[in-house]
Order: C-alpha cells, then sequence, then structure tokens
C-alpha cells in the first residue's frame, strides 16, 4: 500500500516543486536591480561543448560559435551576401594563362611558326580593345626552364620513389585584369584545335628509376599539361590591426594559416577547400598573393577563415611548448597545443575563461579595428537537456533560445519576446550504402524513398516546421532545382517496383530474391528525438511492403567514427548543414567515397563526377546554375539518399535586446534586430545592448 501511495503522490509533489521554482525563480528585471553587470553580458545555451577553439582544425557547431567571436577572417559576407573587406580592406582578382610552344604543330591562321613570331602575332591578333580580348594585358615569352620532382608510386601495398627531370620548352603567358575561363576555346581559333591536345609532354620527361609508358604518360601530363589557368587573388591587408596580445596582424600570419591548413600532422577538415592553391606569397607586410594551380570558383569564399598568430604557433613556438611539457618537439603538433584551449585571435572578443562542460566566458576585445562591441562579455553556458534551457530563459538567466518543434506554435503568440524563424540551410536524408545489396539497384533505392510518407514526418514528428526537398542544393538559393517533384508517397507503386528489380513476396510475406529476403539495418545516433522517431518510421513503412529492417541507435562516436567512417552500415539517418556555394565535391564526387570521405554513401556517376568539377570552376553564375540544375536532376533520379525535409527553425530573444547604433550626428539610435537574407538574426550582434526595459520604437522601426 505504501508503494502505491508513494506512486500516486511523487508525481504531485514533483509537479509542485517545478511550479514553485519557476515562481521563485528571480526574474530579468530583479537580476538587473540587483547586479547591473548583467545588462553588459550576453548570455547564450549550447546543448554540446566545444571541442577545440582553432578554426582550422574544428568542425563542430559550439566551437564554430566561439571562433567567430574570437577570429577573423580577411572577408566575409554582408547581409545581402555581398563579399566585404575584413582584415582586408581590398582585394584584386586575375589570371595568368600559360600554354606550351608545340614545335610540332602548325598554327590555323600562321602554320609553323617560331616562338618570337608567334607571340608577336598574337599581341596583334588578341587587341584589347575589341570585346573578345578586352580582358587581355600583356602576351609575353618565357624562356625553357629544368625541373626536377620527385614522386611516390604506388606499387601493391609498397609505395616507390620515382625522380622525374623535365627540361620544359618555352611557353607562352597571357595575363588577364580577371579569371577567363574561356581562353583556351577562343585560341583555338588562332592555333587550331589540335595545337593543345597535340603537345607530348613525355619527350621532355625523364623518369629515375624507369616508369612503363601509360604511367610516364600520366606523370608528365599532371607536370607539364599543355595548358594551365592559375588564377591569382591579391589581398590588401588593414595597417594597424592588432591581435588580443598586441602583435599587429600581418601577411605573414595569412600564409602561416594557410601552411597550418595544408600540414598533414595537423589533420585539418579544412584540406580540400585549399588544395588547389598552388603558392601563397607574402608580397609585403600588408599583401599577401594567393596563386592557384586551376580554376576554382569557390576560391574567394574560402578566405573568410579565421587568421591564426605565427607567432604562437610557430614550429619554434610548438617546439618551446613541448619542451615545457616535457615531451618530444616531433610529435607535438598543433592540436597538441594549448592554444585550442586558450586562442589568440584578432576577432570583437577575447578568450577569458573555459571550464568543460560548464562554460566558456570572452569579454570584448576594446581595440578591435571596426570599434569595439556593446556587450562587455560573451558566455556560453553547456545546458545539454532542453527543459533546463527553457526554464533558465523564461528566468533570464540566459538571453536566446532555440525553440523545439512541438514548442512553436505556443511561443509564435508569446509577446514577451522577439521572435526570428526561417528555413535551415541543410536537409535530413536517409542514406543508403551502394557498396552493399540491394543498393546496388537505383530502383530499389527509389522505391525505398516512394513507400515513406515524408509528409507525415513533417506534420507529426515537425509539427508542420520543415519542407519537402528534393536534392543536395539548398533551397533558398537558385542552384536548387525547383522543378523536380517531390518522390510519390505509393507504397503500391514501391512494391510494383521492387518487382521489377527481382523482389517477389514469398509465403512468409517477406519481399525475396534468389531466395534470399529483401532485409537489411538502418541505424542513427543516439540523443536525436527527431532522428529516432524517424527511425521507427522508416521500418514501419517498409515492413508493411515486405522488407525486413532491423534499427540500431548508437552513440555519436561510435556512430561516426567505426560505422559510418569505416563505411560499415546497410543505410543511416543523417543531415547535412550547408553553405551558400553550391561546391558538392566532398560529399558527390566519387574520388571522395573512401573511408573517412564524406561520400560515404559510395555515389558514382561519371556524368555527375563531370558536372561536379565544372560547378568547382564555373565562373559564370549562369552556366553554374545551369550545371547545377542538371546535376540536382541526376541525384534525384538516382535516389542515392531519400531526401527527407528541409527544418524550420525558431528563436526566442528577449525583448529588451535591440540595436545601438550611432547616427551621423553622434546620437545613439535604437534599432529593432532584423534577420539577414540567410536568417541570421546575430549579423549585428557587436551593436546588440541590453536595455532595463523595452524600448518604444517609432512605426518605422
Amino acid at each position: 500500500m505504501s508503494v502505491r501511495r508513494f506512486l500516486i503522490i511523487a508525481p504531485a509533489l514533483v509537479s509542485l516543486v517545478l511550479m514553485i521554482s519557476y515562481f521563485w525563480v528571480p526574474t530579468y528585471e530583479e537580476q538587473t536591480r540587483g547586479n547591473p553587470d548583467r545588462l553588459v553580458q550576453f548570455i547564450t545555451s549550447s546543448s554540446g561543448d566545444a571541442a577545440m577553439l582553432n578554426p582550422t582544425i574544428s568542425a563542430d557547431s559550439a566551437s564554430s560559435q566561439i571562433n567567430g567571436l574570437v577570429f577573423e577572417g580577411l572577408i566575409d559576407r554582408d547581409e545581402n551576401l555581398q563579399f566585404r573587406g575584413r582584415v582586408a580592406h581590398g582585394w584584386k582578382i586575375y589570371e595568368h594563362a600559360f600554354f606550351h610552344i608545340n614545335d610540332k604543330a602548325a598554327t590555323a591562321r600562321w602554320g609553323l611558326i617560331d616562338p618570337i613570331a608567334l607571340v608577336s602575332k598574337l599581341r596583334a591578333a588578341m587587341d584589347p580593345t575589341t570585346p573578345e580580348w578586352q580582358h587581355v594585358r600583356g602576351v609575353d615569352l618565357l624562356p625553357p626552364e629544368d625541373i626536377t620532382q620527385t614522386v611516390s608510386i604506388t606499387e601493391g601495398e609498397t609505395n616507390r620513389p620515382i625522380t622525374l627531370r623535365a627540361k620544359v620548352p618555352q611557353r607562352v603567358r597571357i595575363v588577364l585584369d580577371r579569371v577567363d575561363q574561356t581562353l583556351f576555346e577562343r585560341l583555338g581559333s588562332l592555333l587550331g584545335e589540335g595545337y593543345f591536345d597535340t603537345f607530348d609532354p613525355t619527350i621532355h620527361v625523364t623518369a629515375e628509376p624507369g616508369l612503363d609508358a601509360a604511367q610516364l604518360e600520366a606523370r608528365a601530363k599532371e607536370l607539364m599539361p599543355s595548358i594551365a589557368h592559375n588564377p591569382i587573388i591579391e589581398f590588401y591587408l588593414r595597417p594597424g590591426i592588432k591581435f588580443h596580445d598586441g602583435h599587429e596582424v600581418t601577411a605573414v600570419d595569412v600564409k602561416f594559416t594557410y601552411d597550418a591548413i595544408l600540414n598533414p600532422k595537423n589533420l585539418s577538415p579544412r584540406i580540400p577547400d585549399y588544395e588547389p592553391v598552388k603558392e601563397v606569397v607574402v608580397v609585403d607586410p600588408y599583401t599577401v598573393r594567393i596563386v592557384y594551380k586551376r580554376l576554382y570558383s569557390p576560391a574567394f569564399a574560402t578566405w573568410g577563415m579565421g587568421i591564426l598568430p605565427a607567432h604562437l604557433l610557430s614550429d619554434q613556438a610548438l617546439a618551446e611548448e613541448a619542451a615545457a611539457k616535457d615531451q618530444q618537439p616531433e610529435g607535438f603538433g598543433m592540436r597538441q597545443s594549448r592554444f585550442n584551449r586558450q586562442p589568440v585571435g584578432c576577432g570583437p572578443f577575447v578568450f577569458q575563461e573555459w571550464k568543460s562542460d560548464q562554460f566558456v566566458r570572452l569579454k570584448r576585445f576594446d581595440a578591435y579595428w571596426e570599434g569595439a562591441p556593446n556587450y562587455q562579455e560573451y558566455v556560453m553556458r553547456i545546458i545539454p537537456d532542453p527543459l533546463t534551457q527553457e526554464m533558465e530563459f523564461y528566468a533570464g538567466t540566459v538571453d536566446d533560445y532555440n525553440v523545439l518543434p512541438h514548442q512553436v506554435a505556443r511561443f509564435s503568440k508569446d509577446e514577451r519576446f522577439q521572435h526570428f524563424s526561417g528555413t535551415a540551410f541543410g536537409y535530413s536524408y536517409i542514406g543508403y550504402n551502394a557498396r552493399r545489396e540491394p543498393f546496388t539497384d537505383p530502383r530499389v533505392r527509389r522505391a525505398l524513398g516512394m513507400a515513406i510518407n515524408t509528409q507525415e514526418i513533417i506534420d507529426y514528428v515537425l509539427y508542420g516546421q520543415g519542407e519537402s526537398i528534393t536534392g543536395p542544393f539548398v533551397k533558398q538559393t537558385d542552384f536548387y532545382n525547383h522543378d523536380i517533384a517531390p518522390l510519390p508517397y505509393d507504397p503500391d507503386g514501391a512494391v510494383r517496383l521492387l518487382g521489377e528489380a527481382g523482389w517477389r513476396r514469398g509465403s512468409d510475406g517477406y519481399l525475396q530474391k534468389n531466395g534470399k529476403r529483401l532485409a537489411f539495418t538502418l541505424i542513427t545516433n543516439n540523443g536525436n528525438p527527431l532522428r529516432k522517431a524517424i527511425l521507427a518510421i522508416a521500418q514501419d513503412a517498409w515492413k508493411k511492403i515486405g522488407i525486413q529492417v532491423e534499427t540500431d541507435l548508437l552513440e555519436w562516436s561510435v556512430f561516426i567514427q567505426r560505422r559510418v567512417n569505416q563505411l560499415d552500415y546497410d543505410a543511416l539517418i543523417l543531415g547535412w548543414s550547408m553553405g551558400i556555394d553550391p561546391d558538392l565535391f566532398q560529399i558527390w564526387h566519387s574520388s571522395q567515397s573512401g573511408p573517412f570521405q564524406l561520400n560515404f554513401v559510395g555515389f558514382s556517376n561519371p556524368t555527375a563526377d563531370d558536372l561536379i568539377l565544372k560547378i568547382r570552376q564555373e565562373y559564370d553564375h549562369e552556366r553554374q546554375v545551369a550545371y547545377c540544375h542538371r546535376l540536382h536532376e541526376i541525384i534525384a533520379a538516382e535516389q542515392p539518399y531519400t531526401f527527407l525535409y528541409v527544418s524550420r527553425w525558431t528563436a526566442l530573444l528577449d525583448k529588451r535586446i535591440v540595436r545601438a547604433v550611432t547616427g551621423a550626428d553622434g546620437r545613439t539610435v535604437y534599432q529593432p534586430i532584423v534577420p539577414t537574407k540567410t536568417g541570421s538574426y546575430s549579423y549585428h550582434f557587436n551593436q546588440w545592448i541590453k536595455l532595463n526595459r523595452p524600448p518604444e520604437l517609432s512605426a518605422d522601426g
């Protein structure tokens, strides 16, 4: 009887305690009355702790949130998504293009001609006063040169070093004031279509020890391509910008940041963004020149990367730190440095303190080049439980709150808070391991998608806070192909499609082929209630059409490191957060489908590979959009993923927080916080200020 009474009374007591605690928590006004410093302190919450406060090697969202305040890049995007200077005040983008003299080929217009005469003819023909050649600024002839390069050849399980020696013939250099990706196509009308194709680099290259003909040809073409585009970006840095320790930011630090990313010892996840770079040259303390190996249209945006201080992370500095810790310098790199927990950048906030699983504290940088932020302190508290986050927000102990889908309807009518919402830059999906049966057949993948009612997931799991999606591009951009219809919810059609693929229902009710059931395991990570719900919905939907599906929930580290990275799974539920740029090389190109790479579903399509490379190298927006739409079509047809939805997000902010902007007359004007085109409401965070009470804004804001 006592147990029964306890089970009846205990829930009531817990509810009473929660109610009392809610009303006893000091309100925001009471807190600021007793502690005026609360007005100059912004406190946010995160469900997970930061991992590493170094923008070149961290990849988690909590670390990125802090890194974005501590570090500054050369550029970023403004509220209209246009590039603007940060550490750099300006830039110039141009190109040097090259082709080798092919003395075995006659030109289309001038026949066989010696190199000096050819350059003279080209200068006359490529008249910069004509529209076709208006961006040409010079044509010159470069002398022959000798090149020696050591490469590694893989033979079975061993690597064999090979020394390549090349006697490079004369080259023609064309200087342009912008990147011109169609340059060599137009030059074909002057030189002839075969002029470039018939250039044979193998006659200029020798290998020690020797290589077979096919290997030599491949290596010679890499060493001496017949044509080369070398886009160049020059950045001009603002003099006087300081790191938080007082050292000036110079071009040396920019080059060091690039070198740190490419250093294999640092295991940076940013390497694919900077691999196309040929060299970074420090021209002077405030000028840095980046030369690219080939056309690479996302190049400019990558220089938003936060700049590292070379004087704190150089080889000498790391060796001294290793010695102080009594460690060998050979095994001590940037990942082992204390810098990752005590970072120094040149952004608007200075690192102060980090207590693991509790909080990260920053203070404003009074010497910030654009003017110090209004807030004196920024704190990110680690609060894993969403209910606790909600209660802390009510009490005013945190200043913002990310609303869960089931709470949106309730909070949307709450006049106590500012509300922000938007469509996420990303999507959720079910991915199929195309290396394994039955997922090698696109008909099976399509049928699996047709058996799932994605609209029900949006309506009942997301409470309507989502939209259907059909492909891999951000839905808010013109790269997304809106002409592609979502897969229909059609279980009967799914069964017919599986029948075409050879799967027939057996006497036990399950689909079979060659005496084997259609069976597999669907996995996802634990701790995500939305994915857990989708796991159950997909399992039930597939069971109804005769598929045997097992499910498994795994801890995040096991899920990623042992299953996803090792390609050891059948099907999985995951999601991608995307950027504006349409470069999908890492996720969809077939060369990126090995262990620890991001095309872990093993998608492989030669046409798609070609389009992905074209998108990467295309500078004309309309052509790039056309390539993206075609790639979208291919992926939607192949169905390597079942694209589930793109979610909508909602965030709350106390009404006392506004923008404080200094007008031309020197007076402070309070303005409401308005999100940008991407939905970012914190874009003007440095101008935010917290008042004692909500301001009375005029009709025009």
